[in-house]
């Protein structure tokens, strides 16, 4: 049976990633989905991180300075046979992928790690404990994981920044989703004009043919459950 929504906000993930700039982006995504994403620079400090926390998803890179990912893999391996791992890798040489898939890696995406790839992987390792479509009103579903909108079973076509809002406002749930928090998420940066952020709710209440967003004067929005 599929967790729900509040279930897999429960969960944890490691990401291990010497790449500050893919780190941050990887741990960005990632906390969309979990209640807790614990950031690592590189191999010693994933394993500080996994010894002392237990996560329940584990997300490394392969090449790093000092311990490589796979020698993570292997010092987990010794006692932990059980915690899904995926590997980010920007290796495809046989020997290599087949000495971590002695060591019973879960999924291996290939870089650059966009999130569809980020997304299938989860998918595949967590293999059954993922949430499924949440209810955002009578007929409205949305999957986190597919990043894909349904009404009655229809599926509605949104751009990027469309996903990315539903995502924060679920994320949020029942609290007030802010402008700030609207500002920088969905921005990338730049300074977004009242009259901006009112075409982009008007554009997405089009799509949407039922009530699902409560705005908020002076504060921001939030879901309608």
């Amino acid at each position: 049976m599929e967790a729900s929504l509040e279930a897999l906000k429960s969960m944890s993930v490691l990401c291990v990633e010497d790449e500050e700039g893919i780190r941050a982006r990887l741990a960005k995504t990632l906390s969309y989905y979990f209640g807790t994403v614990y950031e690592a620079r590189h191999g010693f400090e994933g394993l500080a991180l996994y010894e002392a926390h237990h996560p329940d998803l584990i997300i490394s890179d392969i090449g790093m300075n000092g311990m490589s990912g796979v020698e993570l893999v292997a010092t987990i391996r010794q006692n932990d046979k059980q915690t899904p791992i995926i590997m980010l890798t920007a290796y495809s040489k046989e020997e290599y992928l087949m000495e971590l898939i002695n060591l019973k890696i879960d999924h291996f995406i290939l870089k650059p790690a966009n999130a569809e790839r980020l997304l299938e992987g989860i998918k595949r390792a967590l293999d059954g404990k993922l949430i499924g479509r949440i209810k955002l009103g009578r007929d409205l579903l949305f999957s986190p994981l597919e990043r894909k909108l349904f009404l009655k079973e229809l599926e509605i076509s949104l751009n990027k920044r469309e996903k990315d809002f539903l995502l924060l406002l679920l994320q949020n749930q029942k609290k007030i989703t802010t402008y700030a928090q609207i500002e920088d998420t969905l921005w990338d940066g730049k300074v977004m004009s009242s009259e901006a952020l009112k075409t982009f709710i008007k554009d997405l209440r089009k799509k949407v043919t039922i009530e699902f967003l409560e705005n908020l004067p002076q504060e921001g929005y939030r879901l309608i459950f």
